[in-house]
């Protein structure tokens, strides 16, 4: 139990000093909506621009680093995971949602010659000053008022993705802030058989302690990420079973070396 709780306490040690964090703070404040909006308005400028995807895509994983810095908020992931997301291809990437940095870690630490996306609820891209750029990152819109709809457009988008591009999906479908995952929706399986795809997960470690649901100022830390062997459906088992298995093997990492939360 002493390592559990020594491994949980490191996750929330300051990686900066006091004064710093402050200032970085500071600049994020005031610098921030305007970067932010610079991000927003490339598309619109240069979105017909030769070559505009690549550029972009890595703008946005630079501006994602950047805020991590900006919050002296570390994201690890092994040199072994890196190399195997940087050759992994014909994957859905499933992660667990635990908190709002668990985005921006994933995207500061893949490395470049891996590309994904995400899903979104439609209503992200039916704002115009958003939309282009949604558009340029190949964000998938997802009309959730029917489950059916949603499967259907979700698959054939992967379906037309090239190998090397992953979707990301969160199984959990929200944030949970109990001591394990959630329970998981059958969506990255039933997308993963309708495109013979096989399913990539990786468990995000700590960022709860970072930023718990409900709470709006992050504290400084590490957060670390870890990728599991691919996993295959089984086309001749129920869509449960194979959902409980990917369940199953997430949890089992998650839960390995881990304190309850708050602990």
């Amino acid at each position: 139990m002493s390592d559990m709780l020594s491994s949980a306490t490191a996750a929330t040690v300051p990686i900066d000093p006091a004064p710093v964090r402050w200032f970085k703070r500071f600049v994020l404040v005031f610098l921030g909506p305007v970067y932010f909006l610079f991000i927003a308005f490339v598309p619109l400028l240069c979105a017909k621009r030769r070559g505009f995807r690549g550029w972009y895509w890595r703008l946005v994983k630079r501006s994602c680093s950047r805020l991590l810095w900006l919050l002296s908020i570390r994201a690890e992931m092994s040199p072994e995971d890196r190399a195997a997301l940087a050759q992994d291809s014909g994957s859905i990437i499933v992660i667990n949602h635990r908190s709002h940095l668990d985005g921006f870690a994933l995207m500061h630490v893949v490395p470049d010659a891996k590309w994904f996306t995400f899903a979104a609820k439609k209503e992200l891209c039916d704002a115009a000053l958003l939309r282009t750029g949604f558009t340029g990152a190949g964000l998938v819109p997802i009309d959730r008022a029917s489950g059916a709809v949603a499967m259907e457009t979700l698959s054939r988008a992967v379906h037309e993705m090239p190998q090397r591009r992953s979707v990301v999906l969160f199984p959990e479908g929200t944030r949970t802030g109990s001591d394990t995952l959630g329970p998981f929706k059958a969506g990255a399986v039933v997308v993963a058989r309708a495109t013979g795809r096989h399913i990539l997960p990786i468990v995000i470690h700590d960022s709860e302690r970072l930023l718990p649901r409900g709470t709006f100022v992050p504290r400084s830390g590490t957060i670390r990420i870890e990728v599991l062997a691919p996993f295959v459906c089984d086309p001749d088992a129920p869509v449960d079973a194979d959902v409980a298995r990917l369940r199953g093997a997430m949890v089992a990492a998650f839960d390995r070396d881990r304190p309850p939360f708050g602990n």
